[in-house]
């Protein structure tokens, strides 16, 4: 059973007690990311995530990378485009040392000018690094390729020049701004007494300043085009992108079987065709990118320049012979099930149901049961999968996103025309 509580102030505290086992994982989620950057702070949601690891009024930044790691916990965050998290496992009996250590990084961190400078050179560093790998740098040309003028198309990381110009009071303003309590949400799950927790947390959050602020983000603009990214490297990473649904979109769970049936693991059609059968690739996969107003389809491979035109043309094709005669019976069968296998795998995680928790709160406003998920999911039809794809897959809507040393020899529009688009 979740229990959800909201404070006066606004901010949310989500718990579901899992009786059987001796773990508690805490989250606190904020409903901010990287989209709700001004370009010129390109990267001050990730920026400041990491600040938060860099000492407070009451702790070192070494005190905060040893307290937990002392009685066998976690303690990590990450930032993506539409929300950042900070969170810890630990065994129940550590809670209380958990909930103290995030809620001082959350609230006392320092932001020292040596600390931030200090922290500038390694996210550079970290920029350096990503770049230097093709294959996730893909990912962020066809983001480019699709937003070019909306800040869901921009890296999470920054850029060079946004992270070597920012301040130490532009961060600590958008810090300000954006960390308000109503946008805020504690999520937690594991061994626990809901009532002593709940007061618990009410100590450290209940005094946050209660906010009225419209949080409005602009309708992102689409685009879709091809672009080449030059790297002196063996293989050429590959991106071919469309249009996607939003997180609530009716026809999401189509979505979700179509995006399986067609490259979502090791028996996808993609993955038989251009691995197994073939032996073109060794990574090839889809994805879905849903966000809270759009979505990105996705196509991924890696391979060799020899074999690049020849796996985008399959993939083409693949996609040309779903949009007009659909998946099989056998495949949505498979699909429904896998993912419900997915799905109920993952609950015996308490990190997992954390942050299904932390994710449902952000993106719903509401806890999704994993019931009504999968009930949902044997609710698609072979018409739906086949009517999203025909919306969605269609010659005007792609993208092209390519890293290697060389260009592809063929024009995206000319593979589409080919392939029967």
């Amino acid at each position: 059973m979740v229990d959800k509580t909201v404070l006066p102030n606004g901010v949310r505290i989500v718990m579901e007690p899992i009786s059987h086992v001796r773990s508690v994982a805490m989250g606190i989620w904020v409903a901010t990311g990287s989209r709700d950057e001004d370009p010129a702070l390109t990267g001050v949601s990730h920026f400041i995530e990491h600040m938060l690891f860099k000492g407070t009024e009451k702790r070192t930044a070494k005190d905060l990378a040893e307290v937990l790691e002392a009685v066998g916990g976690q303690l990590n965050a990450f930032t993506s485009k539409e929300y950042t998290c900070y969170h810890a496992k630990v065994l129940d009996e550590h809670f209380d040392l958990a909930l103290d250590v995030l809620a001082d990084m959350f609230f006392h961190s320092r932001f020292e000018s040596d600390d931030i400078e200090r922290e500038r050179r390694v996210i550079l560093e970290e920029i350096k690094m990503y770049e230097d790998s093709p294959d996730e740098l893909v990912h962020d040309l066809l983001s480019e390729a699709m937003w070019p003028v909306s800040a869901l198309g921009r890296s999470i990381l920054g850029t060079v020049d946004s992270i070597q110009g920012m301040g130490r009071e532009r961060m600590l303003s958008h810090f300000q701004s954006e960390y308000t309590a109503d946008r805020t949400i504690i999520a937690i799950a594991g061994s626990i007494d809901p009532e002593k927790t709940l007061e618990k947390v009410k100590g450290y959050f209940a005094s946050m300043a209660k906010t009225k602020q419209i949080y409005r983000r602009p309708q992102p603009e689409m685009s879709y085009k091809s672009v080449f990214e030059h790297k002196d490297v063996e293989q050429v990473q590959i991106c071919l992108g469309a249009q996607g649904l939003s997180q609530e979109h009716p026809d999401i769970y189509a979505m979700h079987v179509l995006n399986n049936v067609i490259g979502g693991g090791a028996s996808s059609r993609l993955f038989q065709e251009i691995r197994e059968n073939r032996g073109l690739a060794y990574s090839v996969y889809s994805f879905h990118s849903a966000f809270s107003d759009a979505g990105m389809f996705g196509l991924y491979a890696g391979t060799s320049p020899d074999f690049a035109e020849e796996v985008l043309e399959l993939s083409l094709r693949e996609m040309a012979r779903i949009r007009e005669e659909g998946i099989r019976p056998d495949e949505l069968k498979r699909t429904q099930e896998q993912i419900k296998g997915s799905l109920y795998l993952g609950l015996e995680s308490v990190n997992s149901r954390m942050t299904r928790l932390g994710k449902s709160e952000v993106c719903y406003n509401r806890f999704v049961p994993p019931e009504e998920v999968i009930e949902r999911v044997y609710a698609v039809t072979l018409d739906d999968v086949t009517k999203v794809a025909r919306e969605l897959w269609t010659p005007e809507l792609c993208a092209l996103a390519v890293v290697g040393a060389k260009p592809l020899k063929v024009e995206l529009a000319d593979l589409l025309k080919k392939t029967g688009w």
